[in-house]
C-alpha cells in the first residue's frame, strides 16, 4: 500500500509539472483571469444536521463577518509568461570560422608582390644544366590587385655579370653553372637585381627539351598571332610539342628581340591552356613532365597563392612588357662582339609600372 501511494504521488506530481511546464511556454495563456467570489466554496465539507442548527443560531444571534467568507471579487493580472529563446549555436560557429578565414585571407593576398626569374636553357645534357639562358623573363605577381607582369630581356644585353665582369646577360647562369652545379640562377639573379634594381624572390628555369614534353602533356596549345611570323599566318593556329619549340628557337629571317615576342606568345599560350578547366585532367602528366625538366626554388605551400591570383586575372590578363630595340643601344665591344647597351631612361618607366621599383 505505501508503494502504491508512493508511485501514485509520483504521477501525480509529474502531471502536475508537466501541465505547469506547458502553460508557461504556451502561446495562450490559460490560466483564469478572476478569482471566484468564495474560494472556499469547493472546500466545504457537506452540510449535517449540525451544521443546519449552527446556521439557524446565526440567523438569530448574527456574528462577525469574517473576511474569508466574503473575498470581493477582483480582477488578478496575470503576468505573461516570457519564453526564452535559445541560440542554436551561430554565434559560436561563426567566431570560430572568423580566424581560419583571416588565415586563409592573409595566405591568399600577403605578402603583396611575389618576383620570379624565369630562365629557359639551352642545356642539352639531362645530368648538367651548364648553358646560357636565350630566355630571360621576370615576372611579378600581386596576389591582392590582382596583377602579373612580364618583362622580357633581350639576351644580348651588355650588362656587368658580378665577379666576372661585362659580358651577355645570358652568359650569367652558364658561369655560375660552370663554377659549381647550382650555381647559375643565384649569379643570374643577383646580374638582374643589380643591373635593374628590382628584387628578385624566386627563379625557374627549364629545358629547352622541356618545352616539348609540357605542350605535349597538354595535348597542344593554341597561339595567337597577328601578323605574319615563323611561317604561321595571322590568326589562331595548335601545336604541338614539336612545333612550339621550333616556334620560339627559330632564327630564320629574324632577331633577339622577334624571338622575345615569340616566346612571349608561347608562354600566355601555355597559361591559357593550363587555366582551361578541360586541361585539368592532364595536370598530373604535366607535373611529371615538369618534374624532368623543370627546376624551381618556389616553395610548395606558395604554389596555391601564385595559382589563386593567376586564376582571377583570366587567360588573357597577364601585362606581358618587352625590352624593345628602342629601349637599347646596339654597339660592338672591343671584342668584335655586336651587343646592346641599355637605355635607362625609356627602360627605368617601364620597371616602376611593372615592378614598381
Amino acid at each position: 500500500m505505501i508503494l502504491r501511494f508512493l508511485l501514485w504521488r509520483f504521477v501525480t506530481h509529474m502531471v502536475y509539472q508537466f501541465k505547469m511546464t506547458d502553460a508557461m511556454f504556451s502561446q495562450e495563456d490559460t490560466r483564469p483571469t478572476s478569482v471566484p467570489a468564495d474560494p472556499w466554496s469547493e472546500t466545504r465539507p457537506i452540510p449535517t444536521l449540525e451544521d443546519d442548527f449552527d446556521a439557524r443560531w446565526d440567523e438569530t444571534h448574527p456574528t462577525p463577518i469574517y473576511a474569508a467568507h466574503h473575498i470581493p471579487e477582483e480582477r488578478i493580472e496575470w503576468a505573461e509568461p516570457t519564453r526564452k529563446h535559445r541560440g542554436r549555436g551561430c554565434g559560436c560557429l561563426l567566431g570560430m570560422a572568423v580566424p581560419p578565414l583571416l588565415l586563409l585571407l592573409v595566405y591568399l593576398f600577403f605578402p603583396g608582390r611575389t618576383n620570379i626569374l624565369l630562365l629557359g636553357t639551352d642545356a642539352r645534357e639531362p645530368e648538367t644544366w651548364v648553358g646560357r639562358t636565350d630566355t630571360m623573363v621576370l615576372t611579378t605577381i600581386l596576389p591582392w590587385q590582382p596583377y602579373a607582369g612580364m618583362l622580357s630581356m633581350p639576351r644580348d644585353l651588355w650588362v656587368v655579370i658580378p665577379d666576372y665582369g661585362e659580358n651577355r646577360i645570358n652568359a650569367a647562369h652558364f658561369f655560375g653553372e660552370a663554377d659549381h652545379p647550382g650555381g647559375g640562377p643565384p649569379l643570374a639573379i643577383q646580374t638582374v637585381q643589380s643591373t635593374f634594381g628590382v628584387d628578385v624572390d624566386y627563379y625557374l628555369r627549364v629545358r629547352f627539351l622541356g618545352f616539348l614534353e609540357i605542350v605535349d602533356a597538354l595535348n597542344g596549345v593554341d597561339i595567337e598571332l597577328s601578323q605574319l611570323m615563323s611561317g604561321y599566318e595571322a590568326g589562331t593556329h595548335h601545336l604541338n610539342g614539336e612545333q612550339a619549340l621550333a616556334f620560339v628557337r627559330d632564327r630564320a629571317g629574324s632577331d633577339d628581340f622577334a624571338r622575345i615576342t615569340r616566346g612571349q606568345i608561347f608562354l600566355k599560350a601555355i597559361s591559357r591552356r593550363l587555366l582551361t578547366p578541360s586541361a585539368w585532367v592532364r595536370l598530373p602528366q604535366v607535373v611529371t613532365a615538369l618534374g624532368d625538366f623543370i627546376e624551381t626554388d618556389i616553395p610548395v605551400w606558395l604554389w596555391p597563392r601564385l595559382g589563386f591570383a593567376l586564376l582571377r586575372l583570366g587567360p588573357n590578363g597577364v601585362d606581358g612588357r618587352v625590352i624593345t630595340r628602342e629601349m637599347t643601344n646596339p654597339f660592338t665591344t672591343s671584342g668584335g662582339a655586336q651587343v646592346l647597351g641599355p637605355n635607362w631612361q625609356l627602360i627605368n618607366p617601364v620597371l616602376m609600372e611593372v615592378f614598381g621599383q
